[in-house]
Formats: C-alpha cells, sequence, structure tokens
C-alpha cells in the first residue's frame, strides 16, 4: 500500500465561478468583483512545498487570461498545468463545436504560460451520460487524460456505473475517474472538495487506504477557494448551496497538510506514467 502514488489535483477557478453561485453571480458580473484567488493558491502552493509534493492544477483560461503570473508561478514550481475549460461552462450545455472552441481558447491561454496541456477536467464533471461525445473531441484535440467523469449519483453530474479507477477509453483517452468507495451496493464520493471538508478526515483517509488495498491510486481534488475561509457571502445562493460552498472552509489547510504527510501523491501525468511502468501500456 505505501507504494501506491496518489493523484492530487486543484480546480482554479475563483469561489464566484463555481456551480453553485451560478444563479446568483452571472457571467456579467465576474469582472466587477475583486480576486481572491492569490489567497488560496499561496496557501496550497506553502502546503505543497512543505511537503515536497507535486500537484496538477486544472485551470479555467478566464482564469490564465487575467492571472497568468499565478499560473507561471505554480508552473515554475514545477506543479502540472491542465485545462479546465474557459469559463466553467459545463459541457453538456455545449454542442461538440462549441465544445472544441472552448478548448481550444483555453489551450490557446494556458500553452504560453505553461507548456503542452496534457490533460482536461470538465467544470462540475459535466462529461455525463449525456455528452460522452466529448471524449472524442478531446482525442482529436491530442489530450493524452481527462479526470471529468465521477462515478456517483449527482443532480448535477455523475455516471454511477462508470469504472471505478484508472483506465483507458476506446477513444484512446485515460480516464481519471474521482475516487469512490464501495459501500450499501452503491459508489459513495470520497475525492475531495465538499466531501473533504464535511467528512471526517479519518473516514476520507480510511477512503484512500481501501482504494489503495486494491492496487489502485486515489484521485483527489480541491480548490483554491476552499482555503480561503475569509471570502464574502454570496446573497441570493441560496441556503443549501452556501451550505455546500462554506462548510468548514476553515478546516481545508489542516486536513491537506495532515494528509500530504501521511499519504504519498503526485500529478496526474506522472500517476499514470507509474502506472504504466508497473501495468504496461493498456493504461
Amino acid at each position: 500500500m505505501a507504494e501506491i502514488l496518489n493523484a492530487l489535483s486543484f480546480d482554479v477557478e475563483e469561489y464566484f465561478q463555481v456551480s453553485n453561485y451560478a444563479g446568483a453571480v452571472p457571467r456579467e458580473r465576474w469582472e466587477e468583483i475583486p480576486s481572491r484567488l492569490e489567497i488560496g493558491v499561496e496557501t496550497i502552493l506553502d502546503a505543497l512545498r512543505g511537503a515536497r509534493v507535486r500537484a496538477t492544477f486544472f485551470v479555467l483560461g478566464w482564469i490564465a487570461e487575467r492571472h497568468g503570473e499565478i499560473v507561471r508561478r505554480v508552473a515554475g514550481e514545477g506543479h502540472e498545468i491542465a485545462a479546465h475549460g474557459y469559463d466553467h461552462r459545463l459541457v453538456y450545455d455545449l454542442s461538440p463545436e462549441e465544445f472544441r472552441a472552448d478548448l481550444r481558447r483555453t489551450l490557446g491561454l494556458l500553452a504560453p504560460l505553461a507548456g503542452p496541456v496534457q490533460g482536461y477536467r470538465a467544470p462540475s464533471f459535466s462529461i455525463t451520460a449525456r455528452s460522452l461525445w466529448a471524449f472524442r473531441v478531446l482525442a482529436e484535440e491530442g489530450f493524452l487524460y481527462d479526470s471529468s467523469i465521477f462515478p456517483v449519483r449527482h443532480p448535477r453530474y455523475g455516471i454511477p456505473d462508470a469504472p471505478r479507477f484508472i483506465h483507458r477509453r476506446e477513444e484512446g483517452i485515460v480516464e481519471f475517474p474521482l475516487t469512490t468507495v464501495r459501500a450499501f451496493g452503491r459508489n459513495l464520493p470520497v475525492a475531495g472538495g465538499g466531501y473533504f471538508r464535511l467528512l471526517p478526515y479519518l473516514l476520507t483517509r480510511d477512503a484512500i487506504d481501501r482504494v489503495n488495498r486494491a492496487g489502485e491510486p486515489a484521485v483527489l481534488y480541491l480548490h483554491p477557494w476552499e482555503f480561503d475561509p475569509g471570502q464574502p457571502v454570496v446573497p441570493g445562493a441560496g441556503l443549501v448551496n452556501r451550505f455546500r460552498h462554506r462548510v468548514n472552509l476553515g478546516r481545508t489547510e489542516a486536513r491537506l497538510r495532515r494528509l500530504l504527510a501521511e499519504r504519498r501523491f503526485a500529478p496526474l501525468r506522472e500517476v499514470l506514467e507509474r502506472l504504466r511502468e508497473r501495468d504496461g501500456v493498456s493504461r
């Protein structure tokens, strides 16, 4: 189990760009809102430096366009930069042509800052059963891997019967599904984000260990805004959405630092390379 290298990732977006706030903060207002991105990014980078761990940062093109210095800093510290779409539009709300244009716009902004981009994660994991066509587009645009499938049931995302572990799809793309554990006849989400903040820390660590005992890496994600408990409360977002967004924000940093000290992590691309060395090119 100690030899398993788990995949650690961060979805780089502003706190007001999340899907839970889409109804309260329209895109037309984004330019008016002061950025707090650097607060979370610097906290993450400091934690990673202290643990000597590198990770994958899935970055919005919108962010790269306005905060190129942050993207350069992350890449300069040895972390992998990957694509998260341009402005957090959900893949199943786009046509294949719109999705391709979104990818190319994002790559055009990220590549000059960080070099070749090989990975993609859909905003809010929005490659679902109704947008599987996206894998063909990703393959045609030269992506090596994707990390958009969450094998759970959720109102906004998820393919509950999708494979739970890293695998190669028929389109040639390698998929990094977000981590779940199997219990009570269903897949339960434990991959990070709100689940990392809401669930007891030991439950998250135990879930990683269960996946590792099966010989598989865990795939975790967090966001910079989850390390910024001082961010403003967004009016009009609704009680449930505000709870999901803000629960235990003050605990995220300490939990991440503890996890980095207790388990092994690396960028997704490095985890894939290790799996290929172990299992061959089928991954």
